[in-house]
This record gives structure tokens, C-alpha cells and sequence, in this order.
């Protein structure tokens, strides 16, 4: 296929390219011209490509792999019928070519009609000497149709060719993972290991593997191996830490993230980490100065901005988390972790207007968690705008309908507007759903004690449940 790999520019290129510039005439064999398109479309120099094609074409116009070149480039512009008509005619002489079912399956597969491009990658295996290929494009259009379990077995026959193809194992690995077969994934990689014990790439998804079913020395066992095979492998180092941190083992977790700065550049995240480990461990000043570097390094981690402003917020130090996560804010307004975090401390400070704007922009950028409601529904009842509070809280059960802390607090609201009659409905509704939850409502609404109708309502329901 004319998109697999190629080696770096060689004479046919520079003599290609020499032509060009003088506009003198060279002839080349039609095997240099196919590598020489295939050198420019691999470094994305279409154009270069297509003139190549050109070419090749004038010099060698009966050349079946040179017109399968210029159909792959027709369809990777989206000019489906040119290269289909071109198809239909390299089909007359060559009905049997492997490479013109393929190129018919990528136009299928760009029109995202997936399966009939695997009924016609599966008639190219049967007029194919090697498969690979094949086999890895059976598998993508097989995860195109969420057929994970198809995938697994396209990209495990590419292994099986080549067990050096380390993109078709992690193909089989997320495979694995996404129809949550750990154990398979596991029994599938040991199995491998046996027959390529030094094999870096599998020793760290194994481990990954391990740590996802927290089995934690066994994950740190396979990352071990990923280093003895690997000693530069700055991915194992970095899941081998984040093992260390679940087994509280914060100093050694520190010694391996260190170790990938050491390696390589340092990233924000191997600086999110130790400064996580030394906060675990009291180093707050340390504990700072790596959240620090962590922004530093990449403005654009949230996670780097939420780390320092909730290190401050368990600080009580309100006023400086808010300087870190309104930061934040200026250089993406559009990340609703960062509003949602604005919010809880504005209302922290007790700055109510500041905290209903916040919940209100975390909601419009999408941010539909429980506690974002109830959080906001509280915020506008302390400033005493019960409506408000009731339509935050009417919107939040759209999403969450089966909730009973919503409705039990929409019942109070309800009965702090003096709204009787839809407060009884709605408690009736949380009590149906949850009466375990009961106690919630009591405690933040105990005013409903002084409303008889409220009262017989609750003990109605005690007779009743007994």
C-alpha cells in the first residue's frame, strides 16, 4: 500500500527532484517512480506526490501500480467517483488484484459505510499473498462498528504476523479493556511475554493491566521487567510511581517520576505527581513549588490549576485559591472544572452573587454533576431567591429524576416559598423513591414541623412503611 513506510530521500529522489527544477526529462523504471511517490506522500508532500504520479504515468501508462497510487490519492482528496471509475477499469484487466478491493474498502469506509468495506476487505483476503495489512484494516473498520470483539481478532492475527507490530497490540489491548476482559488481557499478554520475555511495551500494559484490578505488587513487578528490558522506558518509571503512591510509598513513587525528568524533559504531569507525594507527605513547601512548575511547564492542565487551588482551599486559605483558579480562568473561560471550583469558594467567602454566576457558567459549558445542582440550588436559597433555587433544582432532576436528595430539597425550598401544597407533593415523591434520605431533609428544612400538613404527611407514610 502506498502510505506503508519508506526510507529516507535516495538518488531516485534527488534526481526526481533535479528534474523538476531544470525541466529536463529523466527517464525512471516504474519501481523508482513508486518509490518515489510513496517517499512524498509518506512526509505528506501530496503535491509532490501527484506530480510524481503524473509522470510516472506519461513514462509507464499501463503501470497497474502506479494508476492504484494515483486512486489511493483520489481518495484520500474525497474524489470517490474519479477513483472508482479508474477502479472499474483496472477490474477488467486484473479482477483478482488484492490492492483494487482495498482501495474500493476505503472509499466505503470514508463514506462510513463500514460494513460493506469489510465484506470487501474480507474479498481481498482471499486474492491476497500477504495479509497484514488487511487484517489491520479489518480491525479498524471493525472499532468504526463498535465490533470490539472482531478488532480484537484482526489486530491479534497482525501480532500474530509480527510480533514486533507493537501498534496492533495496544490495538488488542484497549480492545480488551473496552469489553472489560482484564483477565483475558492479562492471560493474552503472559502469553506473549513467554514467547518475547524482553518486550518493554507488553510488560507496561501488563502492568497497567495489573493496576487497573489493584493489584498493585504484581503491576509492580511487570514494570520492573519493563525497565530491566527498557531502562529509558520513562512511561514504565511514571506507572511504576503512581503504583508507589497507592501503596503509600510516596518517597520512592518521588525517586521514579524523578527519574523521567532526569531522562527526558520534564512534563507537567511528572511535576503534578511528586508535588502530590510530597503534599501526602507534609512537604508543603515542596508540595508548591512542583505545582508551580506544573503550570509553568503547561498552562493548559487543568489539573495542574485545580492541584494548587485546592492545596490552598484545604489551607483555608480562600482568598489565594481564588487568585490561582480565577488565573486560571483567563487562560481558559471555557473549562467548567475551572467555575465549579470558583464557585465553591466564592461561596466559601460568603460571595453569594459571585457563586450564583460561577454554577451558572459551569452549567452552560456543560458541567451536569448532582452536586453542581444542589450546590447551586443552596447558593441562590442563602441569598433568599427561592424561585431561582427552585428552578436550579427542577432543572438538575431533568437529569437526575431518580434522586431523592434533589427532590427532598426542592420539597423544602418549595416550603420555604410557602409553597405548602407542592412541598407535601414533593416530599411524598422523595419519601417513595428514599425514605433512608429523610433525615437530610430534616435536618436542613426543621421549620417543616411547624406546618401540620407536612406532619400528617410524614406519619401517614411511618403507618404506612411499618
Amino acid at each position: 500500500m502506498a502510505l506503508d513506510s519508506n526510507g529516507n530521500p535516495d538518488k531516485s529522489i534527488s534526481k526526481f527532484e533535479s528534474m523538476l527544477k531544470t525541466d529536463d526529462v529523466y527517464f525512471f523504471d516504474a519501481e523508482d517512480f513508486e518509490d518515489i511517490i510513496h517517499y512524498y506522500l509518506n512526509n505528506g508532500k501530496i503535491a509532490l506526490g501527484k506530480k510524481a504520479i503524473q509522470i510516472g504515468l506519461e513514462q509507464h501508462p499501463n503501470s497497474l501500480e502506479l494508476k492504484l497510487l494515483r486512486v489511493e490519492v483520489l481518495v484520500f482528496e474525497d474524489k470517490f467517483e474519479a477513483a472508482e471509475h479508474i477502479l472499474d477499469e483496472l477490474q477488467d484487466f486484473d479482477a483478482f488484484n488484492d490492492e483494487i478491493y482495498i482501495q474500493r474498502a476505503n472509499i466505503c469506509s470514508k463514506q462510513d459505510n463500514h460494513q460493506e468495506a469489510v465484506n470487501l476487505l474480507l474479498e481481498a483476503l482471499h486474492h491476497a499473498e500477504d495479509s497484514f495489512d488487511i487484517h489491520s484494516l479489518l480491525g479498524m473498520e471493525y472499532l468504526f462498528m463498535d465490533d470490539y470483539e472482531k478488532a480484537k481478532r484482526s489486530f491479534m492475527r497482525c501480532v500474530e504476523f509480527d510480533e514486533s507490530d507493537y501498534s496492533s497490540l495496544y490495538n488488542v489491548v484497549y480492545c480488551f479493556e473496552f469489553l472489560e476482559d482484564f483477565e483475558g488481557c492479562i492471560h493474552y499478554l503472559n502469553d506473549y511475554l513467554e514467547r518475547n520475555p524482553y518486550c518493554e511495551v507488553a510488560w507496561h500494559q501488563l502492568g497497567k493491566m495489573y493496576f487497573a484490578q489493584n493489584m498493585y505488587q504484581e503491576a509492580l513487578t511487570a514494570f520492573d521487567f519493563a525497565i530491566i528490558s527498557d531502562d529509558s522506558f520513562i512511561g514504565a518509571y511514571f506507572e511504576k510511581g503512581k503504583v508507589l503512591e497507592k501503596l503509600g510509598r510516596y518517597n520512592e513513587a518521588i525517586e521514579n517520576y524523578e527519574v523521567t525528568i532526569t531522562i527526558d524533559d520534564p512534563t507537567s504531569h511528572a511535576y503534578l505527581r511528586i508535588g502530590k507525594c510530597h503534599e501526602k507527605l507534609g512537604n508543603d513547601d515542596l508540595a508548591k513549588y512542583y505545582y508551580y512548575n506544573t503550570v509553568h511547564e503547561d498552562p493548559l492542565l487543568d489539573k495542574g490549576w485545580l492541584a494548587i487551588t485546592d492545596f490552598h482551599s484545604r489551607q483555608k486559605n480562600f482568598e489565594k485559591a481564588l487568585f490561582y483558579i480565577n488565573k486560571a480562568i483567563n487562560i481558559d473561560g471555557e473549562n467548567p472544572l475551572y467555575w465549579k471550583k470558583a464557585a465553591k469558594i466564592y461561596f466559601q467567602l460568603g460571595n453569594l452573587d459571585e457563586a450564583d454566576f460561577a454554577y451558572k457558567q459551569t452549567v452552560d459549558l456543560g458541567n451536569y454533576e448532582l452536586d453542581t445542582w444542589m450546590e447551586w440550588s443552596e447558593t441562590l436559597k442563602r441569598v433568599g431567591d427561592f424561585n431561582s433555587s427552585i428552578q436550579v433544582l427542577v432543572q438538575g432532576i431533568e437529569f437526575y429524576p431518580e434522586e431523592s436528595k434533589l427532590i427532598y430539597k426542592l420539597s423544602g425550598v418549595y416550603l420555604k416559598n410557602k409553597e405548602l401544597e407542592k412541598s407535601k407533593e414533593k416530599l411524598m415523591q422523595a419519601l417513595q423513591l428514599n425514605s433512608e434520605n429523610l433525615h437530610l431533609f430534616e435536618s436542613e428544612f426543621p421549620e417543616f414541623k411547624n406546618f401540620h400538613g407536612l406532619k400528617m404527611l410524614l406519619s401517614e407514610f411511618k403507618k404506612a412503611s411499618t
